[in-house]
């Protein structure tokens, strides 16, 4: 493997050789690095959840109609139970917000990735100015992201337990 493969090896991340050790070994790029792993994982499991949560809803709702033709005398029962079942998922989506959630931290570690490469391009913000100034100001950026995640994180999870409450906002 050649230097120009190395550097654009997803062990590298692209950054060159000679600087990976000791930019890995910054708190501010180890910050980046936990927060992009943190919000790529919740990211996707919101993402399964929200997913697996509408199939099992669509598999049920679309038996209804099927089982009640069917002549048998457990057809009243299973269509209501389906019926109560579909009612139960949409309340455990509802109260957890996994579809807003998946898009919200989706989206959080797209942003989170964008600033990774600008700073890893000396692009953007990071144009021109020392390496020790392009690290506060990562690490200013970053933190400011994720401060105005958390912030969203708690409008969607009020709106989840307003929605279950059955209240209005006050």
């Amino acid at each position: 493997m050649d230097d120009a493969d190395r550097r654009d090896s997803p062990a590298t991340d692209g950054i060159a050789p000679d600087a990976d050790a000791a930019l890995r070994q910054r708190a501010e790029w180890r910050r980046l690095e936990e927060q992009l792993a943190w919000y790529s994982r919740r990211s996707g499991h919101c993402q399964r959840w929200h997913k697996g949560l509408r199939i099992v809803q669509v598999i049920f709702a679309a038996s209804i109609p099927v089982i009640s033709l069917a002549d048998v005398p457990l057809a009243r029962w299973l269509t209501a139970s389906l019926g109560a079942l579909i009612a139960v998922l949409e309340a455990v989506e509802q109260i957890n917000q996994f579809g807003p959630l998946w898009i919200q931290y989706r989206s959080t570690a797209e942003h989170l990735k964008h600033e990774k490469y600008l700073f890893l391009a000396g692009a953007g913000p990071y144009r021109d100015i020392e390496r020790a100034e392009a690290l506060r100001l990562l690490a200013e950026r970053v933190e400011e992201h994720v401060s105005r995640e958390h912030a969203r994180w708690v409008r969607t999870s009020e709106k989840g337990q307003t929605g279950q409450q059955g209240g209005k906002e006050q």
